[in-house]
């Protein structure tokens, strides 16, 4: 429920506040959590009988009986079930579109996922361009590509998503080559408030939720460039809602199944194999979906995996089965791999249609050039798939390979901590009347991005003492986008990649938010400065965005208002 809300119309599926509740057994621990802000009108209706207080203290606040009074019909609670996320969505898109197509000029990494995806409309496969080609292309002469493969090292999935806006409205302008990962940017938003209220029974904290998305600068900036990255958020995040679907789906079906066998006298032990379940083969597609893009998505699809298993472990505990463990794992294990894994792989695979049925694409032919086929237990593997596997070897050989020194690179030890953002791109400019500069600097909001970072800490802390489902659930999707980068410390990366996990560090900031707001159940005194800290903090990260903003859309700025927007030396 939301922030001094009343009751929200229930949501399809059951339930109510669009996270549908489970039943019987599971229903206690498979709730929502009992977020402060997510359970304002909960009062214990049993008080201690011994407890005699003539004048207890009051709680709630005005606020709260401000809101009652606006959300007291139900087309006013309808209304803003779906209106506060679709506010804060076009909030976003506004953010994202407005200006998109300045600069006209290919930004920093758009120099090859935009050439490619309109070399792979063209071919089917990423082809080469003439040296100098950047400045032609930006001109509106496109058409100076040859028919030479171009060796790339990422999945093609995320270059033809780019493709769209240029598919429908050709490559002359910079807004078509971006607009579709402005929409991906948008519609990311959204997405992150139907999680966050299935995390959390509150539209209020979704609502929150979608607005660190929407004003953040990193989440901007990564809308407002054709780089991959924003569609690899996407498709994770569109698996992780997938996921939350199916831990409802699945343990009321689990339960009906259960209670069915025991009225027909019969002992589960282990309980049944759940095979109707197709959030999970919804979430298979959108992870290979994500690792399409770039193979870093194949984490997503591995983290969460490993979680629906211990999902449906204490989903079977709950409802009371003897051997919980061993079903989950040696009987419901297999089949959700089953469900998961294969549509997953079978997504990627279609990813490569263009190079599989043209000839021209980088090392297409290899596995028919002599010597090159697999012999043995091996030789019965279709050349072209032999021809992909060597492909995927050269790339993977590249990737851990990238040492090459970068004046912006980022080591991932600091990207919660935004230390080193990527400065994307940079021109003077006499458009604000004199001598300006204009650039599009990939940094977050430091606000957002700082309290993020305590907040993430603090979930692994109450994961530990406390073990809330929705804690774990966030965790599991910032340990899978983050943690991997880790192990190459070494390696020539940016912050910008940060982008995967963000939708995960913004939930975890809001969880904690949640638990400041309080309750409406709290004393006066601490629900009051609770809602007016959450309102402090909200009002300064929107007044920093408008701040930062200049320098994320390209906006002609004096060199020194440019200057004041590096609160670290790192930054410049």
């Amino acid at each position: 429920m939301s922030v001094a809300e009343p009751p929200e119309p229930p949501a399809r599926g059951g339930g109510s506040r669009g996270a549908p509740l489970p039943t019987g057994a599971a229903a206690s621990a498979s709730a929502a959590p009992r977020l402060p802000g997510a359970d304002l009108f909960a009062a214990d209706p049993f008080p201690p009988e011994h407890v005699k207080d003539p004048s207890p203290e009051p709680t709630g606040s005005r606020h709260d009986e401000w809101w009652d009074r606006l959300l007291a019909t139900p087309k006013r609670r309808a209304l803003w079930y779906w209106g506060g996320p679709i506010l804060v969505t076009l909030l976003a898109a506004v953010l994202r579109f407005w200006n998109l197509g300045h600069p006209q000029a290919l930004v920093f990494d758009e120099t090859y996922y935009v050439k490619d995806a309109w070399t792979l409309l063209h071919h089917g496969y990423e082809s080469t361009w003439p040296d100098g080609a950047d400045a032609d292309f930006a001109a509106g002469d496109t058409d100076g590509y040859r028919d030479q493969a171009s060796y790339v090292v990422h999945p093609p999935l995320g270059k033809w998503m780019i493709a769209l806006g240029m598919a429908a409205f050709g490559a002359d302008s910079a807004f078509w080559w971006r607009a579709s990962t402005a929409v991906a940017g948008t519609i990311a938003v959204f997405l992150l408030t139907l999680a966050g209220r299935r995390l959390f029974g509150s539209t209020m904290l979704a609502v929150i939720a979608g607005l660190l998305f929407a004003v953040d600068g990193n989440a901007i900036v990564m809308s407002r460039v054709a780089l991959l990255d924003n569609w690899l958020m996407l498709f994770a995040l569109l698996g992780f809602w997938f996921v939350l679907l199916d831990r409802e789906w699945s343990a009321r079906r689990l339960e009906r199944r259960v209670d069915a066998a025991r009225a027909a006298g019969k002992d589960p032990h282990y309980g049944p194999v759940l095979w109707a379940r197709p959030w999970v083969f919804a979430a298979g597609a959108a992870f290979g979906a994500a690792a399409a893009v770039k193979w870093s998505g194949a984490w997503f699809l591995a983290a969460f995996g490993v979680y629906l298993v211990i999902v449906d472990a204490l989903a079977r505990r709950r409802a009371g089965l003897p051997l919980w463990a061993s079903g989950a794992v040696l009987k419901q294990a297999p089949a959700t791999f089953l469900l998961l894994v294969p549509v997953a792989i079978g997504v990627y695979l279609a990813s490569w249609t263009g190079w599989f049925v043209t000839s021209g694409g980088y090392d297409r032919q290899w596995a028919e050039q002599a010597g090159n086929a697999a012999s043995g237990w091996l030789s019965w593997v279709p050349l072209p798939l032999q021809s992909l596997w060597h492909f995927h070897q050269s790339a993977y050989t590249y990737h851990v390979g990238v040492h090459t020194p970068h004046p912006w690179q980022a080591n991932p030890l600091t990207w919660l901590f935004m230390i080193r953002p990527t400065n994307m791109y940079y021109a003077d400019s006499a458009g604000c009347g004199g001598s300006c500069t204009e650039s599009i600097i990939g940094l977050g909001n430091p606000l957002i991005w700082w309290a993020g970072a305590i907040a993430a800490g603090y979930l692994v802390y109450r994961l530990i003492r406390r073990r809330e489902w929705a804690v774990g659930a966030i965790l599991v999707g910032l340990a899978a986008g983050y943690l991997p980068w880790l192990a190459y410390l070494d390696r020539t990366v940016f912050q910008f990649y940060s982008i995967a996990f963000e939708p995960f560090l913004l939930l975890a900031l809001t969880f904690v938010i949640g638990l400041v707001l309080g309750k409406r159940g709290d004393p006066r005194w601490r629900r009051e400065r609770g809602i007016l800290t959450v309102a402090i903090f909200l009002i300064a990260v929107v007044l920093v965005s408008a701040f930062f903003l200049p320098i994320w859309t390209a906006q002609p700025i004096p060199p020194l208002l440019r200057q004041l927007h590096f609160w670290l030396p790192s930054w410049g």
